[in-house]
């Protein structure tokens, strides 16, 4: 058994189950990785980078520029983003080639409380 992944920067892990298809592009990938959320505005501000996380996995990393409220950023590949009450999105690029490969592929089953489903999960931040 590996050891769990310890991750060291702010972060916040997206689970995008649901949405996920291994088939899909790298744009289609980070805009259902980065919209749309209920989450604290104020503590998801914190974090400097996103995981996108299906099946426990992180399938990428995302470097976080900005938060906004859901459905006020365009969308490419996506037609169900509206503006929700209380639920925000972020805009963000790939993040470096460094921080990329220190979590790519990685495991973060463990940061997951038995149970839960909420999609968000806050580390460090």
């Amino acid at each position: 058994m590996t050891n769990p992944i310890k991750i060291d920067d702010k972060a916040i892990i997206i689970r995008i189950s649901q949405k996920y298809n291994p088939n899909m592009s790298a744009e289609s990938l980070y805009e259902a990785t980065r919209g749309v959320w209920r989450l604290s505005k104020e503590r998801a501000s914190y974090a400097d980078i996103a995981f996108s996380v299906a099946d426990g996995v992180i399938l990428e990393v995302y470097e976080i520029n900005s938060w906004h409220e859901a459905g006020t950023t365009i969308y490419h590949t996506r037609d169900d983003v509206h503006n929700y009450q209380g639920r925000f999105e972020f805009e963000g690029k790939i993040a470096n080639e460094f921080i990329r490969n220190k979590y790519l592929g990685e495991s973060v089953k463990s940061y997951f409380k038995r149970g839960s489903s909420n999609p968000i999960t806050y580390i460090n931040c």
